[in-house]
């Protein structure tokens, strides 16, 4: 499969927009300050989700989904000091948030299960393979 055709990586393309959006609302003098780091932190989810996804090795795949899960709530503490200062209504991150969540909890799982995997085993279509491992 590949990562556009990934539920994971939907999502976090359909909240990196809700960001991007939610940041324009921002005062101007945060153009190069708190709205330019909610932006790049939404867009690195996705990024990282992708760059993941085509990574060959195991050990890469899980590197970079902890860097995507990191951007993640490194958005949603942005969001809510957006919230505390007065520049977002804490409503208006429902549907952010909510998108988020389920990221979050997709990312856990798909780390989880690369982590578990034994080394020399290859998961496809519901088989398991085992393969030769290079030293």
């Amino acid at each position: 499969m590949i990562f556009q055709n990934s539920v994971l990586w939907r999502k976090a393309v359909d909240a990196a927009c809700i960001a991007i959006k939610l940041s324009y609302q921002l005062p101007k003098e945060e153009m190069y300050g708190m709205r330019s780091q909610m932006s790049r932190a939404a867009v690195s989810i996705s990024s990282n989700i992708a760059e993941g996804w085509t990574r060959e090795y195991r050990r890469e795949k899980i590197r970079f989904l902890s860097y995507a899960h990191g951007s993640l709530t490194e958005l949603m503490t942005q969001c809510l000091i957006c919230v505390e200062v007065g520049w977002l209504k804490k409503e208006e991150l429902n549907e952010l948030f909510s998108l988020l969540e389920e990221c979050s909890r997709m990312l856990t799982a798909l780390r989880k299960k690369y982590r578990l995997e034994p080394d020399g085993v290859v998961s496809f279509n519901g088989k398991r393979y085992d393969v030769p491992t290079l030293q």
